[in-house]
């Protein structure tokens, strides 16, 4: 009997748990709906898995047409996350940026891109780089690269994109382009040993940025962190021997990204260290690099499978060509005219975008579309959910570079670079370094892809499966 009045007095207790719990639970904060996944790991296999099928999208476009086509909660990187969606999702997270929300990014690309006696002060340094950047990418700078650019794209052309048989890889050559691009540009380095050298390191750095954070011999976070820090052995020297160059006044001051970090000081006049601008440069290249090559690898995927679209773009760029001498290089004014030639690079990165999105930290509890946004929740917005939506843009999957002819997309559903203050500042200057690679490709050029249907998985950013090999023929005047 007592034993009977002790279950009957559990049960109760369970009861009256579980009625405080939901009752609990029903006046709290109405978050978004959704699904969190497996602990830790949340739901980042099915997001990674479905990058690798081809169609990333699926992800996001199913979630929103189960839970909520405004916002809903995932769990991705460790993180339950809310998943802010369409037009008026990015509008609001872009123009609520250091109100409601800032920047954040995976612990694993912390630990990589900061090298470990920087990572306590990684708040000032992202702030000095912002500072920085923008005189890096400003107009009157951007001016300047334009010759620099089309020498070296120029010589890659044509000592790179050659072989017996006139059958090259183009992803792999846009990515060596695109690296010494930025060794010139950003270090004035140009030495072709030292460039191959760091853009092997590079390689497993950007491989292992959204790996699992296991820092075991072997796994791809590790062979990254390792990478790194042989890029930092590299860089070091380069910087201590600009840095006595610029002392000694030996050393005109160019304009490349590392003299600006010489000279930069913070609100006490005080420099950065050698460590703190390697640290700079490492996030800088980590931030410029795949979206320029990954660009410049779909204008020529795509310009292969659409002959009227090149011959407009190639009727383009030989009306600049013919107004210039034989060696005479490329310079502003001459990119201002690539107008339909800027429209098929907005085309491509509307299909086949760089970055799927960024992610944001919330910084106070807030209220999005019904639902509360606790702080310390991240936030992530996709350009899935636009870039492929036929309410925005007919027809999705066709490729039409007249879409952003005129006043173009709505705002807030063509968003590659993102928006508001965290826009990406190298958004123009990537642009350029695609304007003049497509000048000199398509005027010295014919090709074919050899695969016609090659499968493009992302990881995270799109590439094609097998390097996208091509044919290539000289252009006939």
């Amino acid at each position: 009997m007592e034993l009977f009045n002790l279950s009957l007095l559990i049960l109760g207790l369970l009861l009256l748990v579980t009625f405080i719990f939901r009752s609990q639970r029903s006046n709290g904060p109405k978050l978004p709906p959704g699904k969190t996944g497996w602990p830790v790991i949340g739901e980042a296999n099915e997001f990674v898995s479905s990058g690798r099928q081809g169609t990333p999208e699926t992800f996001v476009n199913k979630r929103m047409h189960k839970y909520s086509p405004q916002v809903f909660k995932t769990s991705l990187a460790g993180e339950t996350m809310a998943v802010f969606c369409g037009p008026a999702g990015n509008k609001f997270l872009f123009s609520n940026e250091n109100k409601l929300v800032v920047s954040w990014w995976p612990p694993t690309i912390e630990k990589i891109n900061i090298a470990k006696s920087n990572r306590s002060n990684s708040t000032i340094l992202t702030k000095k780089m912002k500072s920085i950047i923008p005189e890096f990418v400003k107009p009157e700078a951007l001016q300047k690269y334009v010759p620099i650019m089309d020498c070296t794209a120029r010589k890659h052309l044509e000592g790179e994109w050659t072989s017996p048989d006139g059958q090259v890889h183009a992803f792999p050559l846009s990515k060596k382009l695109t690296f010494a691009l930025a060794c010139r540009l950003f270090m004035n380095v140009e030495d072709a040993d030292t460039v191959a050298r760091l853009a092997a390191n590079f390689a497993l750095v950007t491989a292992g940025l959204l790996s699992v954070p296991i820092d075991f011999p072997g796994t791809a976070f590790n062979r990254a962190v390792k990478a790194a820090n042989l890029i930092r052995e590299d860089l070091l020297p380069i910087i201590k021997m600009r840095r006595n160059q610029v002392r000694e006044k030996e050393l005109n001051i160019t304009h490349d990204l590392l003299s600006q970090l010489l000279l930069a000081t913070d609100d006490d006049g005080k420099f950065l260290t050698e460590m703190e601008i390697v640290d700079m440069i490492l996030g800088i290249l980590i931030a410029s690099h795949d979206t320029t090559s990954t660009v410049i690898t779909f204008v020529v995927y795509y310009l292969a499978d659409h002959p009227h679209v090149y011959a407009q773009v190639l009727k383009e760029q030989m009306g600049i060509a013919s107004s210039k001498r034989p060696e005479e290089l490329l310079n502003w004014e001459d990119m201002q005219k690539m107008k339909y030639s800027r429209n098929v690079i907005n085309e491509v990165l509307r299909l086949q975008p760089p970055s799927q999105g960024a992610f944001k930290r919330a910084i106070t509890d807030f209220t999005y579309a019904g639902f509360t946004i606790p702080i310390g929740w991240k936030a992530f917005w996709s350009v899935h959910t636009t870039h492929k939506d036929p309410d925005y843009f007919p027809d999705p999957e066709k490729f039409d570079p007249s879409r952003f002819e005129g006043k173009g997309p709505a705002p807030f559903t063509f968003v590659p670079f993102g928006g508001g203050p965290r826009m990406c500042p190298g958004s123009e200057f990537a642009r350029l370094e695609v304007l003049i690679f497509m000048h000199r490709f398509t005027t010295k050029f014919k090709w074919s892809r050899l695969i016609p249907n090659e499968k493009i998985i992302y990881e995270p950013s799109p590439i094609p499966a097998n390097g996208l090999p091509i044919r290539l023929l000289p252009r006939e005047d």
